[in-house]
C-alpha cells in the first residue's frame, strides 16, 4: 500500500465522519469546545486536499496503480455525496440541485469506465475542473454559513451562487463527455469497417498473386507497400502495384 492509495482510503474514512459531525445534534453545537460547523468544514477541507494530493504524489513518485485508478474516483463521489446529502438534510441546499449534481457524477463515472474498458482514456475536461473547485467552495460556504449565532448571510449567498455554478458546469461538462465519447465510438466503428471491407481482398487475390509472382521475374514481383495510418486503427498496407489493401501481418 503506497502513500497515494493510503490518502485515498483516508478520504473514504473521512466521508462518514463528516456525516456524523454535520447531522448529529451535539450539546451546545460544539465538539470539545469547537463549533461543529468548524469541525465539519475542517474535515471536508482536509479530505478535499487529499483529493489533490494523492494524484500529485502518484504522478510525482510514479506510483500510479490500477487500484488507485479505480478507488480514487469512487472516493471522490463518496465524499461529495456525503456532503451534499447532509446539506439537503440540514435544509442548506435544494434537493433538486443536489440530485442533478449526483446524477451527473454517476453518469460520467459510468461513461468513463466504459471508455476505459474499450481502451480509450477520457481525462477530465476544464469544465469538470471548474465544477470541482466551485463544488468545494459551495460546500464549505454552506457549512460555515450556519452556526450557533444564526445564519451568516454573506457565506450563505456565496454558497448558493457557487452551487448554481456547480449545476451549470455539471450539465455542460456532462454534455461534453457524452459528445467526446460519441465521437470516439464513431471513429472506432469507422476504422473497424475499413479493415473489414478490405480484408476479403487478401483471401481472394492471394492465390492469383502467388501464381503471377511465380510466372514473372523476381525484379517485377516485388511490390512496394505504403503505410496508411488511421486514428486508433491497426496499420494498413496498400500495395502500389496491384492497389490492394492488407492488414499488417496478414500477407
Amino acid at each position: 500500500m503506497n502513500l497515494p492509495n493510503s490518502l485515498t482510503l483516508t478520504r473514504i474514512c473521512l466521508a462518514p465522519l463528516l456525516v456524523v459531525v454535520l447531522l448529529t445534534n451535539f450539546e451546545g453545537r460544539t465538539i470539545l469546545g469547537v463549533p461543529n460547523e468548524l469541525v465539519g468544514a475542517a474535515i471536508f477541507a482536509v479530505a478535499s486536499v487529499t483529493d489533490w494530493l494523492d494524484g500529485y504524489l502518484a504522478r510525482r513518485r510514479k506510483q500510479i496503480t490500477a487500484f488507485g485508478q479505480v478507488i480514487d474516483p469512487s472516493a471522490d463521489k463518496l465524499l461529495t455525496c456525503a456532503a451534499l446529502i447532509s446539506l439537503v438534510r440540514m435544509e442548506y441546499a435544494s434537493a433538486w440541485m443536489v440530485t442533478v449534481i449526483i446524477g451527473r457524477e454517476f453518469a460520467v463515472t459510468a461513461l468513463r469506465q466504459l471508455a476505459y474498458a474499450r481502451g480509450v482514456a477520457m481525462p477530465a475536461s476544464r469544465l469538470g475542473k471548474v465544477k470541482m473547485v466551485a463544488q468545494v467552495v459551495a460546500i464549505l460556504a454552506l457549512i460555515l454559513a450556519h452556526g450557533a449565532d444564526g445564519q451568516r448571510r454573506p457565506l450563505f449567498l456565496l454558497g448558493q451562487a457557487a452551487l448554481w455554478v456547480v449545476v451549470l458546469t455539471a450539465l455542460a461538462s456532462a454534455a461534453d463527455y457524452f459528445l467526446r465519447f460519441n465521437f470516439v465510438a464513431k471513429s472506432a466503428r469507422h476504422a473497424v469497417h475499413l479493415i473489414d471491407r478490405h480484408r476479403p481482398a487478401v483471401v481472394v487475390q492471394s492465390k492469383s498473386r502467388i501464381d503471377r509472382q511465380r510466372s514473372t521475374p523476381r525484379s517485377q514481383s516485388s511490390p512496394r507497400f505504403v503505410h496508411i495510418r488511421s486514428l486508433r486503427t491497426p496499420r494498413v498496407l496498400r500495395c502500389t502495384s496491384c492497389r490492394s489493401y492488407f492488414e499488417r501481418g496478414t500477407t
